[in-house]
């Protein structure tokens, strides 16, 4: 029998913006190898119709199986949200999915008024509606659709004037709202932290899934003995069907040994 231990964790997005997660799970577990699936070339997802989108989620799934990955990190909220119900009925690997973290903003909310800041894809999928469904119905939330915001992070307009000026269309209403946590319901969102915390101050939370899926993970992983258990060093590659620029600025200050490779799939 095949040990599947030395197999890599395997992590696909709808661009770069998954790698705010792969970070969290190489944090937590830094001898685990892993493979990171950018399909930038088709990002975003949110603005496509479910159909599409679970099309793409089979295609990247397809990729990272030929790539013998032990398990699967949907690192995107759109792709969980559409498609991870009928990945799990298809394939026999564990997947981890990623959806907006609701139920803890709804825990801490003082004002009862939260912020979600997601894509249309998610906000209007089934299973984020289903989530919703089981906070206090007292609790508000004030949906904003960030449309534009991960097309300007996979061209690398992090911190251009345009991003700016987008944030803070977004950003205002949830202010005026009286909101006190704002979750961040898109992976690629983790790298506009620094940029919504100067619009908010310190009166706002902000809540992220990252850390919580990286447990997710070791959880599966243990129950499923999958564990890396050796003491080689680990390697992290990462796929990308676009121009590379961007995705190596947002890892280049990881001390990992990885490597980046064009690919058009």
């Amino acid at each position: 029998m095949v040990k599947l231990n030395k197999f890599p964790i395997g992590i696909f997005d709808s661009g770069v913006g998954g790698t705010s997660i792969w970070k969290e799970i190489n944090t937590l577990l830094p001898i685990e190898n892993t493979i990171y699936l950018s399909d930038s070339k088709n990002a975003p997802y949110g603005d496509k119709s479910k159909q599409e989108i679970v099309k793409l989620a089979f295609k990247n799934t397809e990729f990272l199986l030929k790539q013998k990955c032990k398990i699967i990190v949907v690192a995107c909220n759109t792709a969980t949200t559409n498609a991870i119900k009928v990945l799990r009925e298809n394939y026999d690997v564990p997947f981890i999915g990623i959806e907006p973290a609701i139920k803890p903003a709804a825990l801490q909310t003082k004002t009862n008024t939260i912020g979600i800041l997601a894509t249309e894809g998610t906000l209007n999928s089934e299973l984020f509606e289903k989530t919703s469904s089981t906070i206090n119905q007292k609790i508000i939330r004030k949906e904003i659709i960030g449309k534009g915001l991960v097309e300007l992070i996979e061209n690398g307009k992090l911190y251009s004037n345009e991003m700016t000026n987008l944030l803070s269309s977004y950003i205002k209403p949830l202010i005026k709202a009286d909101v006190d946590c704002l979750v961040l319901g898109c992976t690629h969102y983790p790298y506009l932290i620094p940029q919504i915390r100067k619009l908010v101050g310190n009166k706002i939370q902000i809540i992220d899934s990252g850390e919580a899926v990286a447990r997710q993970t070791k959880t599966i992983l243990e129950k499923h003995q999958l564990i890396n258990n050796t003491e080689e060093k680990s390697t992290q590659q990462f796929f990308i069907n676009n121009d590379k620029k961007v995705l190596e600025m947002l890892i280049s200050n990881t001390d990992k040994k990885i490597k980046i490779l064009e690919e058009d799939f």
